[in-house]
């Protein structure tokens, strides 16, 4: 298998991801952030495999700036959350995921001799390092309401 279909592989396996962990959580808000995560990792694969066709770059995401409104609208309405055991790992484990595609993209990118694939790979590291802390986040707020 060459790098960009375990690139999008691996972007397909974290849409899966994200889909599954977004099904069983019952708090709406973290259900859309997990949904939008689970978009990203669809737009990374589209962009990978845009790449290996076109070579066109891909998009910067918002996916921060839509995070942080959808913790605004739930702090604004305190509304009583209930989060079930074991979400705190799931997310844990969600950004040990994304660490490890964070360390996959960079060390691709530090291979790649043509220059855009390089951008590319080094894009991709840094909308994994967004998730990343968009995880933590939620780790961080599942454990301490």
């Amino acid at each position: 298998m060459d790098i960009f279909n375990f690139a999008v592989k691996m972007e397909k396996d974290g849409e899966k991801f994200y889909r599954e962990l977004a099904e069983q959580v019952n708090e709406e808000g973290i259900r859309n952030i997990l949904n939008m995560l689970a978009d990203d990792e669809a737009k990374h694969a589209d962009a990978i495999e845009q790449m290996r066709a076109r070579n066109a770059l891909m998009a910067d995401t918002k996916i921060l700036d839509k995070a942080k409104n959808i913790f605004a609208r739930m702090k604004e309405f305190r509304e009583e959350f209930d989060f079930e055991h074991g979400q705190e790992t799931l997310y844990r484990q969600a950004m040990g995921i994304e660490q490890n595609s964070i360390d996959f993209y960079l060390d691709r990118a530090d291979q790649m001799q043509d220059p855009r694939h390089k951008t590319l790979f080094e894009q991709l590291a840094e909308e994994e390092k967004k998730h990343y802390r968009l995880l933590s986040g939620l780790a961080d707020f599942v454990n301490r309401p």
